[in-house]
C-alpha cells in the first residue's frame, strides 16, 4: 500500500524507520521463506547483553494449519480477527536468566525488543510490514506450544504485505501515526527538563 501514513519528522532518520508501520489489512500474498528466513537472521544479529541472545520465536506460516491456527488461538480475541488474514504468525519469548550464570538477566525484554526490531526494519526494508502485538494469552502459548519453565511469551507478530485499505480495519490504517516530540522523552539535568540538542 502506496498511501499508507507517512510519520511527521522533524528531524531526519533513515527511511526505513520512516516506513515501518504496522498494518491491519494485509494483502493474500505469501512470504518467500527465503525473506522470512532473512526476518530472523536479522533478529540473529541483534545486540545483547553478554551476548546471551534471550530471544526466541514460535512462527507459523498460513498453510502449514495446525501450527498457525494455535498461534491465533493464543491472541486475544479482537487481534485474532485481523491477524489471521496475516500470512505469517509468531510469537516472541524471552528467556529470563543467564545460560552462563543462571542468574536473572535484567534486560532480557530489552533484547527481545532489540530482535524484533530488527525483525521489523529488515522486514521493511523487503517491503514487508510487521504488526506487534502485547494483546496474547501467554499462559496459553505456554501450554500449547510446551514453552520450557524460565521462559516468558511476551508478544505476537503478524508478518505479511500491507493489504489495500478497505472498511474498519482500512480506516485504521490510513490514521496518521503521532509520536511524542523528543523533547517529551529524552531528558538531561532531571527527569522531566528536556536535554538540550
Amino acid at each position: 500500500m502506496e498511501n499508507h501514513p507517512q510519520p511527521e519528522l522533524h528531524s531526519p532518520v533513515h527511511e526505513l524507520i520512516a516506513a515501518r508501520w504496522s498494518p491491519y489489512v494485509f494483502a493474500d500474498k505469501p512470504v518467500p521463506l527465503d525473506d522470512l528466513r532473512s526476518l530472523f537472521e536479522a533478529a540473529r544479529w541483534a545486540a545483547s547483553a553478554f551476548n546471551e541472545q534471550p530471544w526466541r520465536y514460535i512462527a507459523a506460516i498460513g498453510d502449514q494449519s495446525e501450527t498457525y491456527a494455535r498461534i491465533l488461538d493464543c491472541l486475544v480475541e479482537a487481534n485474532q480477527a485481523w491477524a489471521g488474514r496475516a500470512p505469517v504468525l509468531a510469537l516472541g519469548l524471552a528467556r529470563l536468566n543467564m545460560e552462563r550464570n543462571d542468574k536473572p538477566n535484567a534486560t532480557a525484554l530489552h533484547d527481545l525488543g532489540l530482535a524484533s526490531a530488527n525483525i521489523c526494519l529488515e522486514a521493511a526494508a523487503r517491503g514487508l510490514m510487521v504488526h506487534q502485538m502485547s494483546g496474547i494469552l501467554p499462559d496459553k502459548a505456554a501450554e500449547l506450544f510446551e514453552v520450557p519453565e524460565g521462559y516468558q511469551v511476551v508478544t505476537g507478530m503478524a508478518i505479511g504485505y500491507a493489504g489495500e485499505p478497505e472498511g474498519e480495519l482500512g480506516e485504521r490504517d490510513q490514521k496518521r501515526r503521532p509520536r511524542r516530540n523528543v523533547t517529551e522523552f529524552v531528558f538531561g539535568e532531571s527527569f522531566g527538563e528536556p536535554f538540550q540538542f
